[in-house]
């Protein structure tokens, strides 16, 4: 078992920016593939952003390409999310999660955090 903790979100305005992360309990806990995923108010849980523990792949949804960037530090066990030009359509509650497969579908995940609120005003 391992347990995920996320940290880093808060009230932010349009524009702003934030970084999210993600702490793992322990590492090599054989889910390669680590992905953040958030749901706003009223809407189902959607991908956001996800990485292998190297590093060298990463996979974005589109709605937050060019301006969210997902990377890891292995030496922490901990994966982060650099968030920039925030906009209201981006508050929600963000979640991290492990998986071993490369997926965007919510369910092929393992594990998951408590999730971190992030309101970004307008």
């Amino acid at each position: 078992q391992v347990q995920l903790v996320e940290s880093g979100g808060g009230l932010v305005q349009a524009g702003g920016s934030l970084r999210l992360s993600c702490a793992a309990s322990r590492s090599s806990f054989g889910s390669p593939i680590m992905g953040w995923f958030r749901r706003a108010p009223g809407k189902e849980r959607e991908f956001v952003a996800a990485i292998n523990w190297s590093g060298r792949s990463t996979r974005y949804a589109d709605s937050v390409k060019g301006r969210f960037t997902i990377s890891t530090d292995n030496a922490k066990n901990t994966v982060y999310l650099q968030m920039s030009s925030l906009k209201p359509e981006d508050t929600a509650v963000y979640y991290c999660a492990a998986s071993l497969l490369w997926e965007t579908d919510s369910r092929q995940y393992d594990y998951w955090g408590q999730g971190t609120q992030v309101t970004v005003s307008s």
